[in-house]
């Protein structure tokens, strides 16, 4: 049921008026916020004033930091390997810490914690391939999947229950 739930919700989303772009922006901005280990850092903090600055799909923000809170959870062992990497293993980048961490706010985004340094170049990382991928399969869907699924007999078969049509009703009446 609770994937029924989710599923349900995104395409609620890939319907709704946004555009691609916007579908796309809310979902990179979520991915990163959900990446990151720790929600109360001064880079997530930055993320949530770009969220309501930029005209991004805020439903499709808070769907994909759920779906990459979890997926970071499993993910977190290599981002502590990279972000050890960086921190720890490469003398040449020690002396760039130092002054960041020396800097008056820095320290507030928590990059001096692996898994957060992991997790943070990995989703810099993926920004701009997400965005476009997710943007190029929102469109996609919006062309040949969505009437598909429009009139698929699942979706008739449930747009014909009496449930249904009072949940229409009510839904009417809320508007």
């Amino acid at each position: 049921m609770f994937i029924i739930q989710y599923l349900s919700k995104l395409l609620k989303i890939l319907r709704s008026g946004a555009s691609p772009p916007q579908i796309a922006g809310g979902l990179i901005l979520g991915m990163m916020m959900g990446l990151s280990p720790s929600f109360f850092t001064l880079t997530n903090l930055f993320l949530v004033l770009l969220l309501i600055i930029l005209n991004v799909n805020i439903s499709m923000a808070v769907f994909s930091y759920a779906i990459f809170s979890g997926i970071a959870y499993l993910l977190d062992p290599w981002f502590h390997n990279l972000g050890y990497s960086l921190l720890v293993n490469m003398d040449g980048l020690r002396g760039l810490w130092t002054t960041l961490y020396n800097a008056p706010m820095v320290p507030f985004t928590r990059f001096n914690n692996t898994v957060v340094m992991g997790s943070l170049v990995i989703s810099i990382g993926l920004l701009i391939p997400v965005y476009f991928l997710s943007k190029t399969l929102v469109i996609k869907y919006r062309e040949k999947l969505e009437p598909k699924v429009k009139n698929s007999k699942w979706v008739k078969l449930l747009k014909s229950n009496q449930i249904y049509q009072l949940y229409e009703k009510l839904k009417i009446l809320g508007e």
